[in-house]
């Protein structure tokens, strides 16, 4: 009789402790996902986790619009705070190898199918490279006309230039995912909505590289030359 009482008790005081948490839960209206050991709770909260982006490796595809065409890319990047960027082309395989190196002070334009490359001097590359994931987050930062909105599965991250006389790179927005917190993809629009560039994340990871991933064939060549 006693072991029946304090099951009865056992079952009531956990009933009790489960409906606080719910309750708990509801008035906080958590919105939580989960990455690695973190909790993510609210759509502020995966927005500061974009902004706070520090490094990144990624394959995208990319699609470039003109009045007369669509030019489409594969290309993978890697970029590292605060501005040490590699872009590599991998289709078409006309300028299959094209690469694009930036290490904070010199820009490296290489074709290995040629063996060709160009250096330029203390060049501000990566500041304006609008197909950096960075320059996103960037931009976002230093700008005012922002707005962030959840749609089904995803949150919407969205600016618009304060270069008002830029009208062919006005509108942007970057999409994510809520159950990963990575970028989907990113539209690009002119000053009248029409879709000027659109890049889809094949494949990304986050936080992970460093100023040396980024730049490692370009330390092997100075070992190399040394």
């Amino acid at each position: 009789m006693k072991n029946k009482k304090k099951t009865i008790i056992f079952i009531i005081a956990s009933i009790v402790m489960i409906l606080g948490i719910i309750c708990f839960f509801i008035k906080n209206n958590y919105k939580t996902v989960k990455f690695g050991n973190n909790t993510i709770k609210s759509t502020e909260n995966i927005e500061e986790y974009i902004l706070n982006i520090n490094s990144y490796e990624a394959e995208i595809s990319l699609e470039v619009c003109s009045n007369k065409n669509k030019n489409k890319y594969k290309i993978r990047q890697k970029f590292s705070n605060p501005n040490i960027f590699k872009q590599e082309i991998i289709e078409p395989t006309n300028i299959e190898g094209l690469t694009t190196i930036y290490d904070g002070k010199n820009l490296k334009i290489e074709n290995t199918q040629v063996g060709l490359s160009k250096i330029y001097d203390d060049y501000q590359y990566i500041s304006s490279n609008f197909l950096c994931l960075n320059d996103f987050i960037t931009e976002y930062k230093n700008n005012n006309d922002t707005r962030i909105e959840e749609k089904e599965d995803m949150v919407i991250m969205e600016l618009k230039s304060k270069n008002s006389t830029n009208k062919y790179n006005y509108y942007k927005k970057l999409y994510i995912s809520k159950s990963t917190l990575k970028p989907i993809r990113m539209e690009v629009k002119d000053i009248n909505k029409k879709m000027l560039v659109y890049i889809l994340y094949n494949e990304i990871k986050i936080n992970s590289t460093s100023k040396e991933d980024v730049l490692a064939f370009k330390l092997q060549e100075e070992q190399q030359n040394i």
